[in-house]
C-alpha cells in the first residue's frame, strides 16, 4: 500500500520525538523538505525543478555527512529544528545565486586580473554597451542607403586612425585573432616559427596546437635563445604560407639572445610572396604619459610601430593595454585582412554588437586624447603619492573596525602577460584579524556579496589600492564591518 505524504511526515516527527539513535530514521523525504514552510516560497526564486534538486542535495548531502560519522542524532535535530530546513535550503539557494558571473572589489593589485575579468571598461564604453544591449541598433545596415555592409567597417575605420593599418577586424579574443589568421594565410601549409617563441599562453594555448587547429604545419627555426633571419629564409619552400612572430607572454630568454627583426621578415615575405604575421599580445596603443613610464609597461611593442615594420598582419588583445573589452583585434595590410574576413572561421570567432560597440567607444576616446582616463591606464600610471590618499583611509577604517592595520611599501603588477617582469611600486595595507588566520580572512572576503578579491602575505592580508575603481574603497570597508573581530567589552 502506498503510504501518504502525511504518514511519512508523522513517522519522521515521531522518530524525533523518540530521540532514535538512528539518524538516517531522520532524514527527511525530499517532498518532505519541499513542504516545509519555510523551504516552498523559495520556488518563487529558482522554480519548483530546481527546488527539488536543491532538496536533493540536501538530503544526500547530510546522508554523506552521517556516513563519514560527521552527524549524529543530535546534530541532525539541531538542524531540523524549527526553520532549520528553511535555512539549510536558503543557504544553498543563496550560494547558488552567488556564483557565476559579477560586480567584485579587486585589491590584489594585478591591474589586468584574468579571473576577475581583466580590463574595467570606460563609465562611457560601458553605457554604450548597456545601451546597445538593450536596444535595436545599427549593426549590418547603412543607415543612409538601407543595403546591408559589414558590422565592423566602424572599427576598421577606427583602427586605421588609430595604428595607420590598412584595415582590420576585430574577433573574440586574441587567441581567436591568432587562430584566424594562421587558418586563413596558412591552412594546408607550412607555418615557420622560431623555437623561442613556441610558448605556453595562459590557459595551455600553445602555439604548436593551435597552429594543428588551424591546419597548419609548424616548421621550427632558430635556437630558443638565438633566431636569426638566415634560419627563416633557410626554411623556406613552396609549402610555405606564413612567417610569424609571436609574443613570449611571461616568458623571457636573458643573456646571449636574439631575434629576427620583425621588418627584415616581413621583407622577407614580400620577396618571396609568404604572408606574415605578428602575434603582439598584449596591443600597447601608445600615449605620451605612457611614453614617459619607459619600462614600467615593460618595453612592450607599440601596435604602431609593429605596423610600421610591414608584416601583413598584427594581432593583439583588447582588454589587456588597449583597456577595452574582450577582443582580439586584427591590422595591417588591405589585401591580407580581407583574406581573413573571407575565412569562414571569421563568421565563427567574430564579435557581437555590445562587444563591438565597447571596442567602438574606447577606440574612439583614445582618438579623442582621452586614453588616461580609461580605468586600466589610470591604474597603470598611478604613483605611490596618487594612491597614499586612498590607503591611509582604508588603514584609518580598518583600524576602526577593530582590525590591526598599516600602511606598508608594496609592489602591483601589471598582470596578464603584460609586461613581464614588471612591478608597479605603491602603497599597500597590511591587514590582521587577532580572530582569524589571514587565509580565513581572504576567504570570507571573497564568500561576501560584491566578493573582495586581496593577497596573502607573510600571514596576513594585503590591500592594494591601485586597483581600486570609483566606489570601491566605501564597498571594501562595507565588507570589513560585515567580518569586524568581537570586541570585548
Amino acid at each position: 500500500m502506498r503510504r501518504l505524504p502525511w504518514r511519512r511526515h508523522s513517522a519522521h516527527t515521531a522518530a524525533m520525538a523518540s530521540g532514535t539513535d538512528n539518524p538516517y530514521r531522520l532524514l527527511p523525504a525530499v517532498d518532505e523538505v519541499l513542504r516545509d514552510p519555510g523551504v516552498a516560497p523559495l520556488a518563487r526564486d529558482v522554480g519548483r525543478a530546481v527546488l527539488r534538486t536543491f532538496a536533493q542535495r540536501l538530503v544526500e548531502g547530510w546522508r554523506e555527512e552521517i556516513r563519514a560519522g560527521e552527524l549524529d542524532s543530535s546534530g541532525l535535530q539541531a538542524r531540523l529544528a524549527e526553520g532549520g530546513l528553511g535555512a539549510a535550503m536558503g543557504d544553498l539557494v543563496q550560494r547558488d545565486r552567488a556564483r557565476g558571473i559579477r560586480r567584485a572589489v579587486n585589491v590584489s593589485g594585478v591591474v589586468l586580473n584574468t579571473g576577475l575579468g581583466r580590463a574595467p571598461v570606460h563609465p562611457e564604453v560601458a553605457a554604450r554597451m548597456e545601451e546597445v544591449a538593450g536596444s535595436f541598433c545599427v549593426l549590418e545596415v547603412d543607415r543612409v542607403s538601407g543595403e546591408r555592409n559589414r558590422r565592423d567597417d566602424r572599427i576598421s575605420e577606427l583602427l586605421a586612425r588609430l595604428v595607420g593599418c590598412e584595415a582590420g577586424i576585430a574577433v573574440n579574443n586574441n587567441a581567436g585573432a591568432a587562430l584566424l589568421t594562421m587558418h586563413a594565410l596558412a591552412t594546408g601549409q607550412e607555418a615557420v616559427v622560431s623555437r623561442g617563441e613556441l610558448v605556453e599562453i595562459g590557459g595551455s594555448f600553445r602555439v604548436p596546437e593551435v597552429m594543428a587547429a588551424a591546419g597548419v604545419r609548424l616548421v621550427e627555426v632558430g635556437a630558443t635563445n638565438r633566431t636569426r633571419i638566415s634560419d627563416y629564409e633557410a626554411a623556406l619552400t613552396a609549402e610555405t604560407g606564413l612567417l610569424m612572430k609571436v609574443h613570449p607572454s611571461n616568458f623571457r630568454v636573458v643573456g646571449f639572445t636574439s631575434e629576427v627583426d620583425p621588418a627584415a621578415m616581413a621583407e622577407l615575405g614580400r620577396r618571396h610572396e609568404v604572408a606574415t604575421a605578428w602575434d603582439l599580445g598584449s596591443g600597447l596603443i601608445e600615449l605620451p604619459s605612457m611614453k614617459a613610464l619607459g619600462e614600467r609597461v615593460g618595453g612592450e611593442t607599440e601596435v604602431a610601430e609593429a605596423v610600421d615594420s610591414g608584416v601583413d598582419v598584427v594581432t593583439f588583445s583588447g582588454d589587456k593595454l588597449l583597456g577595452a573589452p574582450q577582443a582580439g583585434l586584427c591590422v595591417g595590410r588591405r589585401e591580407a585582412i580581407e583574406r581573413l574576413r573571407r575565412d569562414p572561421m571569421y563568421r565563427a570567432l567574430r564579435c557581437d554588437k555590445v562587444a563591438l560597440a565597447g571596442l567602438e567607444a574606447t577606440l574612439e576616446l583614445l582618438l579623442a586624447g582621452r586614453g588616461d582616463e580609461l580605468p586600466s591606464r589610470r591604474m597603470l600610471l598611478a604613483q605611490p603619492e596618487e594612491l597614499a590618499p586612498s590607503a591611509g583611509r582604508v588603514a584609518e577604517g580598518l583600524l576602526a573596525l577593530g582590525f590591526q592595520a598599516k600602511v606598508e611599501d608594496g609592489q602591483s603588477q601589471p598582470g596578464s602577460g603584460s609586461a613581464p617582469g614588471v612591478f608597479l611600486a605603491g602603497p599597500i595595507v597590511r591587514v590582521v584579524d587577532p580572530s582569524r588566520s589571514a587565509a580565513t580572512l581572504a576567504g570570507a572576503l571573497r564568500a561576501l556579496d560584491p566578493p573582495v578579491f586581496a593577497r596573502i602575505h607573510d600571514d596576513a592580508v594585503q590591500l592594494d589600492p591601485r586597483t581600486l575603481l570609483e566606489g570601491d574603497e566605501e564597498a571594501l570597508l562595507e565588507a570589513f564591518g560585515r567580518l569586524a573581530p568581537q570586541r570585548e567589552g
